[in-house]
């Protein structure tokens, strides 16, 4: 038997409730939410033509109904694809691709990160696109310096200005630090607690994202070495 609007419009609502929250839907909850015009009555006897015809069922006693196979069949083939459906596809859409990307590009400065570190006796970091947080590696590096190892505590405050994300971000951007790569020798770095440490930082583009790596370490540092170092490392990801 073919169905009549308002049946279709109870079976897309079954359908759609069902889609979105896998539980069994009664009637109330197509009153209330579909806004259809009719009493829970009114929807009680569609909805029993609708198990008639085997479009829905109900999967235990008391319970509301489910769409069958046929159910799904005909919302199908009766599907209307509104613009509001396609815009919201295409956004979630987008905002996944944003999300990917954005975590890709993040690994590949991460990975950038580690190699810096890797090449150096010193902490390399990066600040990360879109957020307020900075990558760092190497701090085993500096512990092993000699200046560190007779004051510790100069180590710890490395380690502390680096978890300041905020506190250290906003003082890279009062430092003007640009494509060039520009060293900021003690207290040049305008960080009173590192003062006794240098800072070679340049900043970086990738996949149309912006932000700042370097490197920090004592101002006894081999400086044109590491400054080779971020220079190659950088064009990874131009």
């Amino acid at each position: 038997m073919p169905l009549n609007f308002r049946q279709q419009q109870i079976l897309n609502a079954i359908i759609d409730q069902f889609i979105n929250t896998a539980e069994p839907v009664g009637s109330n909850t197509i009153l209330v939410n579909y806004y259809l015009k009719v009493s829970s009555a009114t929807i009680r006897n569609d909805m029993a033509i609708l198990e008639k015809e085997n479009l829905i069922y109900q999967p235990h006693i008391s319970a509301g109904r489910v769409p069958t196979s046929a159910g799904y069949r005909i919302y199908l083939d009766t599907f209307d694809e509104t613009e509001k459906i396609e815009l919201k596809a295409k956004k979630y859409i987008e905002q996944i691709k944003k999300d990917y990307f954005k975590q890709k590009a993040q690994e590949k400065i991460y990975d950038c990160v580690a190699l810096i570190a890797n090449a150096i006796s010193n902490v390399s970091f990066a600040t990360i696109p879109g957020e307020r947080r900075t990558f760092y590696l190497g701090l085993s590096n500096i512990l092993k310096q000699p200046e560190f190892i007779r004051e510790p505590l100069q180590a710890s405050h490395v380690v502390e200005i680096l978890e300041e994300s905020d506190r250290f971000i906003g003082t890279l951007n009062e430092l003007g630090i640009d494509d060039d790569i520009r060293i900021f020798i003690g207290e040049e770095n305008l960080i009173q607690k590192i003062e006794s440490c240098s800072i070679i930082a340049t900043q970086y583009e990738h996949e149309g994202y912006k932000g700042i790596m370097g490197i920090i370490g004592p101002m006894r540092m081999n400086y044109p070495f590491n400054k080779v170092v971020l220079r190659e490392v950088k064009k990874m990801l131009a």
